[in-house]
C-alpha cells in the first residue's frame, strides 16, 4: 500500500473523486491458506494402501451433504432418536444462535460501506432579556434539516472488517455442522453402548438363574452329607458375585439412558429406552477410502475460516495508522414563525470534507497490530493441530477396526474353547471324576469369555462410529458409492476364523450377538458327548437334575 493522502483544502467533489479512486486500496496481508502437515498415506491403512488415492491440496467440502450416515447400521430405534437431535438438542440450538449472531455481525460490518443519513425537526420559544419598555424579548423558531455523512474506505479497513466477519460467519456455520455431527456421533455411541449393556444384563440374568439352581443342588447334597460346607460357600460366593454385577450393570444402563435423554433434549424422567433384541451388525469398512472424505470435516473448515478472519484483522489494525477522511453535508429550513416557515423559510446548508489522524498514541496502534498478528499465528497453530488431530482420529480407529476384528476372532475361539471345556467338566462331574470346584471354575471362565466377547463387540461399534465422524460423516461420497472395496450400507457377513495375515478391517467376528434370533444361548454351553447312560444338556442343567442322594467320587 503506497498511496499517500496529502492534507489540503480541496473542493468537495474533488475530494469525493479522490476517495473513490483510492477506494481500491486495502492495507494488510491478503489471505493465503498455510500449509498443514500431511502424510503420503495412512499408516493404519490396509496393505493395498495404494488404492487410497494420491493426496492433493485440501479443498474444504464441509458443505457437502452427509446424509443419514448412521443408517448403515440398520437400526430403526437409532433412526428415531437421530431425528430428534437436530430439533431438540440444546447444544445445537446454541450453536445455531451463535451462527445467527455471526451473520448479524457480518451485516453490521457491511453497513460501513454506506453513508449515514439523518433527519431532525425542532420548534422552540426563547427569551433573550427585556426591551426598553421592560417587556420580555420573546422569539420563536422552527426548523427542519437533513444530514448525511460518509467515511470513504480509503485504506480498506471496512473491507478487511467485512472479510473478517464473513470468514467468522463461515467458521460459525462450520462449527454448527461440527456440533451436529459430534452430537449425532455421541448419540450413536451411547445408544450402542446401551444395547451392549442390555446384552450383558441379559447374560447376567441367565447366569444368576443358573448359579441359583447350582447352589440349590449343592445345598441339597450338603444336607444329605454328599457335599462339604466349603462347596456351599463357594457356590454362594459365585452367586452373590454375579448378583452384585447384575445390580451394578443397572447403574451403567441408567446412566446411558439418561445421557441419551439429554442428547435429544428431554428430561431423563420422561424418557426411557426399552430393552429388546439387538440385531445390528458392525458395518463393513471399505478397503479404500477417498481422500476427499477428510475435506468434509467441519472442524477443519472452521479452523481454516478462523485463520482467514484473523488474517483480515491484521489489515483492520494496520488501517488505524492512516488518516481518515469524512465527507458530510447538511441542509434545512429555518424560520421564526410557522407561517414564515411555510411561506419563505431561511435555507441553511453546509458541505465539506474533514481529515483526521492520530499523531501520538503511546504505542496503542502498534500494540493492536502486534496482537492481531499474534492472534493469526495462534489460529494457524490451532488449524494445524486440528488437522493433526483429524489424522490421529482416523489412524486410531482404522487401527481399532483392524485389530478389534483380529481380537474378536481370537476371543471367539476362546469362547468356544471355554464352552467346550465347561461341557467336558460337566460330563466329568456327572461321571463322578471331577469336583464341584472344577465346575465352578469352568463356569466362571466361560462367563468371563462371554463378557469379553460382548465388550469387543461394543468397541467395534464405537470404532465404526468414531471413524465415520473422523471422516466427516460416514465414508460415502456425495451422490455415489464409497471408495473401491465395499458397497454403501453393506453389513459385513459373519466371517470364519482367520489368522492375522488374512484379517482386514472389512471382516466382522463370527461371534453372534446375544439377542439375535439365531444366536446360541451363551449361558448354556453345548454339551460334549456324554458317557454311556449319561444325559445330555447344559452343564448347570445336568448338575441341577442330579438327585440329592446321588454320590460323587472325591
Amino acid at each position: 500500500m503506497n498511496a499517500i493522502f496529502r492534507s489540503s483544502s480541496v473542493p468537495a467533489p474533488l475530494a469525493l473523486a479522490c476517495a473513490l479512486l483510492l477506494g481500491g486500496c486495502a492495507v494488510g496481508p491478503d489471505y493465503q491458506r498455510p500449509d498443514a502437515p500431511a502424510a503420503p498415506a495412512f499408516k493404519e491403512a490396509p496393505a493395498d494402501s495404494a488404492q487410497w488415492g494420491e493426496w492433493k491440496p485440501a479443498e474444504p467440502q464441509d458443505a457437502s451433504a452427509r446424509g443419514r450416515w448412521w443408517a448403515i447400521f440398520g437400526d430403526a430405534d437409532l433412526d428415531a432418536l437421530m431425528s430428534q437431535v437436530q430439533i431438540s438438542n440444546q447444544n445445537i440450538k446454541a450453536a445455531e444462535a451463535q451462527y445467527r449472531q455471526a451473520q448479524a455481525l457480518l451485516q453490521s460490518a457491511r453497513a460501513g460501506y454506506y453513508p449515514t443519513v439523518g433527519a431532525s425537526a425542532s420548534a422552540g420559544r426563547s427569551s433573550s432579556g427585556t426591551t426598553t419598555t421592560g417587556a420580555a424579548r420573546i422569539a420563536n423558531s422552527q426548523g427542519a434539516s437533513l444530514t448525511a455523512s460518509w467515511e470513504p474506505d480509503l485504506w480498506g479497513k471496512v473491507r478487511r472488517q467485512v472479510e473478517s466477519s464473513e470468514a467468522s460467519a463461515q467458521a460459525s456455520e462450520a462449527t454448527l455442522a461440527s456440533t451436529l455431527l459430534s452430537t449425532q456421533a455421541t448419540l450413536a455411541q451411547t445408544y450402542f453402548l446401551l444395547r451392549i449393556t442390555d446384552q450383558q444384563r441379559a447374560l447376567l440374568e441367565r447366569t444368576v438363574a443358573d448359579y441359583t439352581r447350582s447352589l440349590q443342588l449343592v445345598r441339597n447334597q450338603y444336607a444329605v452329607g454328599t457335599a462339604q460346607r466349603s462347596d456351599v460357600l463357594q457356590s454362594e460366593t459365585q452367586l452373590k458375585s454375579a448378583q452384585a454385577q447384575q445390580i451394578d450393570i443397572q447403574i451403567t444402563r441408567a446412566q446411558y439412558e439418561h445421557a441419551i435423554a439429554i442428547l435429544i433434549g428431554q428430561a431423563p424422567a420422561s424418557f426411557s429406552v426399552a430393552a429388546h433384541d439387538f440385531a445390528s451388525r458392525v458395518p463393513r469398512v471399505p478397503a479404500a477410502l477417498p481422500s476427499a472424505l477428510l475435506e468434509r470435516r467441519p472442524d477443519i473448515a472452521a479452523a481454516e475460516r478462523q485463520m482467514a478472519a484473523s488474517n483480515a484483522q491484521i489489515g483492520v489494525a494496520q488501517a488505524a495508522f492512516y488518516p481518515t477522511l469524512s465527507l458530510s453535508a447538511s441542509g434545512g429550513l429555518s424560520a421564526a414563525t410557522l407561517a414564515r416557515w411555510l411561506a419563505l423559510p431561511d435555507r441553511v446548508w453546509s458541505i465539506g470534507p474533514a481529515l483526521a489522524g492520530t499523531l501520538f498514541d503511546g504505542g496503542l496502534r502498534s500494540a493492536a497490530k502486534a496482537q492481531a498478528v499474534a492472534a493469526y499465528d495462534q489460529s494457524v497453530a490451532e488449524y494445524r493441530q486440528t488437522v493433526l488431530a483429524a489424522f490421529q482420529e482416523i489412524e486410531d480407529n482404522l487401527a481399532a477396526a483392524r485389530l478389534l476384528e483380529q481380537e474378536a476372532v481370537v476371543q471367539d475361539d476362546a469362547l468356544r474353547s471355554a464352552r467346550e471345556a465347561l461341557a467336558l467338566v460337566n460330563n466329568r462331574y456327572r461321571a463322578g471324576t471331577a469336583a464341584l470346584l472344577d465346575v465352578l471354575t469352568a463356569q466362571t471362565t466361560a462367563y468371563q469369555a462371554e463378557v469379553t466377547a460382548l465388550s469387543i463387540y461394543g468397541r467395534q461399534f464405537t470404532a465404526s462410529v468414531v471413524l465415520m465422524r473422523a471422516l466427516g460423516g460416514g465414508w460415502h461420497v456425495e451422490g455415489g458409492d464409497v471408495a473401491r472395496g465395499g458397497q454403501p450400507g453393506a453389513a459385513a457377513p459373519a466371517a470364519p476364523a482367520m489368522n492375522a495375515a488374512e484379517a482386514t478391517p472389512a471382516a466382522v467376528p463370527a461371534w453372534t450377538p446375544l439377542s439375535a434370533p439365531a444366536a446360541a444361548n451363551l449361558a448354556r454351553a453345548p454339551a460334549a458327548p456324554a458317557p454311556a447312560g449319561g444325559r445330555t444338556g447344559t452343564p448347570v442343567q445336568a448338575i441341577a437334575e442330579e438327585t440329592p442322594g446321588s454320590t460323587r467320587a472325591r
